[in-house]
């Protein structure tokens, strides 16, 4: 399987994705997204309002996305697990502009305006939902 499934696999909507990350202490933190957007088999895109989840990026880049769907039982539940790094981070700009002007198009103006930064992370691991030794292609599909 090519990682054009796991794109869309990604960008299938509507889905809604955890986003996990640490602070330099190690405090860790959870949110949900349902807009970030995979643009190559490598780059997430994504906007964050000024919340706990950019502090900590601007700490530590690290972070796991995590993409879930139930199942009958646990075997059967489908996801990935994304292991990322923070490469860059608007908070003023054209990126920045662009981004909430894309946005506003599909969630509204009022998702737009609590944007406060554009980010892009860079995609370094994949891992299945749930680690069977099957790989990640066989959790998706």
């Amino acid at each position: 399987m090519s990682n054009s499934k796991l794109m869309d696999y990604f960008n299938k909507r509507p889905r809604l994705g955890c986003l996990s990350t640490a602070n330099k202490e190690g405090k860790v933190n959870v949110a949900y997204f349902g807009s970030p957007q995979m643009i190559d088999e490598k780059t997430i895109v994504m906007g964050l309002g000024k919340n706990r989840t950019f502090a900590y990026l601007q700490e530590n880049p690290q972070g796991v996305f995590m993409i879930m769907e139930p199942g009958k039982t646990p075997t059967e539940w489908k996801g990935v697990r994304l292991y990322v790094k923070m490469t860059e981070c608007h908070t003023s700009g054209e990126k920045l502009d662009n981004f909430k002007a894309q946005l506003a198009k599909v969630a509204g103006e009022a998702a737009a305006k609590i944007i406060y930064a554009a980010v892009t992370f860079e995609v370094y691991d994949i891992k299945p939902l749930a680690d069977f030794g099957q790989g990640w292609e066989k959790s998706i599909g």
